[in-house]
């Protein structure tokens, strides 16, 4: 049953990681796997079948969010765009109770208040500049009205520019509050990466080499980029979560409580044209997303 739970934990990170203004960190902590996965990584070479173990079922997860459901919660970003925010929204609410235990009892510093601060106004501003990319990329499409055939550079200049980009969205998306997808769209490889794994599926089955080798010329090395990303990061907040624990969730309570902030702000346009369908439906949306956060954060290690 706990292995069943965690895939399902693993496939929320997975949906969360493709959203860009959605924190797969966020959903870890949510989740209540968040320092499980940090330390599963940091020992993966020390101990490395019970580290393992632990990640196998986040991992069958992840993959199955990215590859699988990132279609459906696509579809439902295009067809239910309100409700569907509003789930994500609880879903990061659901996980707020649980982060608070860590935190509480504990006498309240300056320093506290101070980094909750921080990190919350940092949340807002990376969601202003993804609205504004945003913005300027519906510009440009408008401007070109020209659908162009899906292509990536390659060579070992591109291969480079891959890896560095998958070094800091791997980075940021272990780090609660913050949106790896974001930070692709901002660095402008967000459309190119999703159609790679899009069009890598579906060149698969019919062994579309040409298509292979280059969705692989650019996901191969962002993946590389990645791991090396997870791994640094995971191992500079193990040594924050060790040390200085009572600081550090403060912090990531403020990245978690500017994330619905930024979800709203990015998606400023929707919530301002609501009707009384979409209110109902995303407020059911928003409690079956805290119910599932709560529940799934039940089991916490």
């Amino acid at each position: 049953m706990a292995f069943v739970i965690d895939i399902l934990k693993g496939m929320v990170m997975g949906i969360a990681n493709v959203i860009p203004g959605v924190s797969g960190g966020t959903m870890a902590v949510a989740m209540g796997i968040y320092d499980r996965l940090i330390t599963a990584l940091t020992h993966i070479f020390k101990e490395f079948k019970k580290s393992f173990a632990s990640v196998l079922p986040i991992g069958i997860g992840m993959v199955l969010g990215i590859v699988g459901l990132s279609m459906v919660i696509e579809w439902m970003f295009g067809v239910i765009p309100v409700p569907t925010n509003l789930l994500f929204i609880g879903l990061i609410l659901g996980g707020v109770p649980a982060i608070w235990q860590r935190v509480k009892g504990n006498k309240v510093k300056a320093g506290h208040i101070t980094g909750f601060i921080i990190f919350f106004a940092l949340v807002i501003a990376l969601s202003f500049i993804q609205a504004s990319t945003e913005k300027e990329k519906e510009l440009m499409k408008a401007e070109e009205n020209v659908e162009t055939a899906f292509s990536v550079e390659t060579g070992v200049v591109p291969a480079i520019k891959y890896g560095c980009a998958g070094v800091v969205a791997s980075a940021t998306m272990v780090i609660p509050g913050v949106s790896g997808s974001m930070m692709m769209m901002v660095m402008g490889l967000y459309e190119d990466i999703i159609a790679s794994i899009s069009n890598l599926v579906k060149a698969l089955p019919s062994l579309d080499m040409d298509m292979i080798g280059m969705c692989c010329g650019l996901l191969v090395p962002f993946g590389i980029g990645a791991i090396v990303g997870i791994f640094a990061i995971a191992k500079l907040i193990e040594m924050l979560l060790e040390k200085h624990s009572v600081i550090t969730f403060w912090c990531i309570l403020g990245l978690i409580a500017g994330s619905p902030v930024a979800i709203i702000v990015v998606n400023a346009g929707l919530f301002t044209a609501m009707n009384a369908v979409s209110i109902i439906a995303g407020v059911l949306a928003l409690a079956a997303g805290f119910a599932i956060a709560f529940f799934l954060g039940k089991d916490r290690k």
